[in-house]
């Protein structure tokens, strides 16, 4: 990595950082066109699970991405595990409690778990970036 010229660094993480725009953009489009092209928002509900899943990450685990990955000694951080984890199952959930309820379609079902997936790929592209080493082992 050390004869790489600063520009292609810098262009390649700009490259990188655009791929999560569009994974983000793209995982909300489908969210959204779940409750428009089937005129039910209900689907939405999946939503306020992405924010909560964020918000024991950025409360107790900060920027150190070591976390997701090793045993904790702290109980803060096996708190922040375990709301993660509730918010996760909660994320995928939710649909399949509303299709098995005959709110939503399978239309809407399908472009909710691919939100989701979308939404996934982009949280793993992210974690790869903040790496120790760049970022180029995952991307």
């Amino acid at each position: 990595m050390a004869d790489i010229p600063g520009y292609l660094i810098t262009c390649l993480n700009s490259g990188k950082l655009a791929l999560l725009a569009i994974l983000v953009s793209g995982g909300i489009v489908l969210q959204i066109l779940a409750c428009v092209l089937y005129n039910n928002w209900w689907p939405m509900l999946t939503a306020l699970m992405y924010v909560i899943l964020l918000v024991p990450l950025i409360l107790f685990a900060g920027s150190d991405t070591s976390v997701y990955y090793t045993e904790s000694q702290s109980s803060w951080e096996d708190a922040t595990k375990f709301f993660t984890g509730a918010s996760a199952v909660g994320s995928v959930a939710i649909p399949v409690i509303l299709k098995h309820a005959g709110v939503i379609t399978w239309g809407a079902f399908a472009m909710e778990i691919s939100s989701l997936f979308v939404f996934v790929m982009a949280i793993l592209c992210l974690i790869g970036m903040n790496s120790d080493d760049g970022g180029y082992r995952m991307i």
